[in-house]
């Protein structure tokens, strides 16, 4: 026979109380106003009972449905998995739980998934937005749903976004390179139009213009999203092979750093005795590559954290402002740059 499901009369009648306060403090908590020994008396029996809320009624209720759909470009790479890792715990301790996708940096795919968690009524959407995607996000205001962007933002549009000044740290990863002895540096980067990587290519060009090296446009190397493998690896043999080889690349993320590391190994390029290298971001591949990297470090954690902070209070109250956070990352200085200390850069 069926166990009968644990209903809020049931707990009523073993702690002596009325099914009113019952609910008063499992809906409520600390604003219950009921005592702090009778609502303890009432949590242990509801889970002794094992009491489980209608998720549904409670949300007819409330008006909330306590979700939230969380769109990543790419759930594979460990700095967007790391992101999904920390919004979930995060959003655990305010009760919420997370839907995640991934866009594959497809602006179709990411409306897809918009349509069907808004199917799924979430409450809010915390998003990575792909190139294209602006009326995606003109649909979400259009019908009052709170989201915020992470990582990237949009710049024609005023939204709740968390990113890190990418043009500042790009810059900063480029000087290390000019000042352990390189001057000829090529950068590999995405071949899209968002602000995030328009912001490294230019924090990138503006280190070698400040420190008086003319720009080459053979230096930068456009990859597509879809072929990075084929991409990276036709960029490192221009890089290379050219009347003038580069001393040193900057890499715009980790995955094109790690299709560019695997095949720098592959020639036999040796880091740093033949070519420095910085990256953007860290990876878990890191750790077991022969030479310590650096590179920029984000700060994940807290950037996940203010996205949560920042949807659920606005899912609370629609009316507060718009919310937009830079954070600074930071350069981790490994041994990937060259030792060739020019004496007027030391």
């Amino acid at each position: 026979m069926k166990k009968k499901k644990t209903s809020l009369k049931d707990i009523a009648k073993e702690v002596g109380v009325s099914i009113a306060t019952v609910s008063y403090v499992l809906s409520k908590g600390a604003n219950s106003r009921v005592s702090v020994e009778m609502s303890e008396k009432i949590k242990k029996v509801a889970k002794e009972l094992n009491y489980q809320p209608n998720q549904i009624a409670k949300s007819l209720k409330s008006g909330k449905t306590h979700t939230i759909g969380l769109i990543v470009a790419d759930i594979s790479n460990p700095f967007f998995a790391h992101i999904a890792r920390i919004v979930e715990d995060e959003a655990a301790k305010l009760d919420y739980t997370v839907i995640f996708g991934s866009s594959d940096e497809k602006a179709d795919k990411s409306w897809g998934l918009i349509k069907f968690l808004m199917n799924r009524q979430v409450d809010g959407f915390i998003i990575v937005p792909s190139e294209g995607s602006n009326d995606q996000i003109q649909y979400l205001e259009d019908h009052n749903k709170p989201y915020v962007l992470i990582d990237r933002r949009l710049p024609e549009r005023e939204s709740n976004y968390v990113v890190i000044d990418n043009h500042e740290v790009a810059y900063q990863a480029v000087k290390r390179l000019i000042d352990t002895g390189n001057e000829r540096i090529g950068m590999i980067a995405y071949s899209n139009g968002l602000q995030h990587m328009r912001d490294r290519v230019s924090g990138y060009r503006m280190a070698l213009q400040n420190h008086g090296i003319s720009f080459d446009n053979s230096w930068l190397k456009a990859v597509n999203f879809d072929q990075v493998k084929e991409g990276v690896r036709a960029g490192i043999d221009d890089l290379l092979n050219g009347p003038k080889p580069i001393d040193a690349i900057f890499f715009a993320t980790n995955t094109l750093a790690v299709e560019g590391l695997k095949y720098l190994d592959k020639l036999n390029v040796r880091v740093p005795d033949d070519i420095s290298i910085v990256c953007f971001d860290q990876g878990d591949a890191f750790d077991f590559y022969y030479c310590p990297l650096t590179y920029v470090k984000q700060p994940l954690v807290t950037m996940s954290e203010e996205a949560v902070r920042i949807l659920i209070s606005q899912i609370d109250d629609p009316s507060l402002p718009k919310v937009q956070k830079s954070l600074q990352a930071e350069l981790v200085i490994g041994k990937s740059c060259s030792g060739r200390l020019m004496a007027d850069k030391n």
